[in-house]
């Protein structure tokens, strides 16, 4: 089983996670929609999502036909719900941040995901 600390360094290791989670504080999304906000391909998206839930960050939920991915709300390491508070602090003046923040707002899943 690999250590804890390292899964959390993994996971905040990548731009494309870091934008992952950022968007996931807006609001719960499908892949199809995290896809679309990324400019990634779904495969490329679900392994960073598995990175992220195996570290803790984010958790899923289904509802219905959708999979709805958020930030995990009960962490049950401190460190996560430490980490996921101050993520504005180092990365929310990033531009593909505050364009990923706009397309979340913009974005319907029931005109993107088929």
């Amino acid at each position: 089983m690999k250590n804890q600390s390292v899964q959390i360094f993994k996971a905040l290791s990548d731009l494309n996670r870091l934008r992952t989670l950022k968007i996931l504080q807006s609001r719960p999304l499908c892949v199809c929609e995290i896809t679309e906000i990324l400019g990634l391909a779904t495969s490329t998206v679900s392994q960073h999502l598995k990175i992220l839930k195996e570290a803790g960050f984010i958790v899923e939920e289904k509802e219905g036909k959708w999979v709805n991915y958020m930030i995990n709300p009960r962490p049950s390491d401190p460190r996560i719900s430490s980490i996921l508070s101050s993520l504005d602090f180092w990365i929310a003046d990033e531009k593909i941040i505050i364009k990923d923040k706009e397309k979340v707002m913009n974005i319907n899943r029931h005109t993107i995901c088929f």
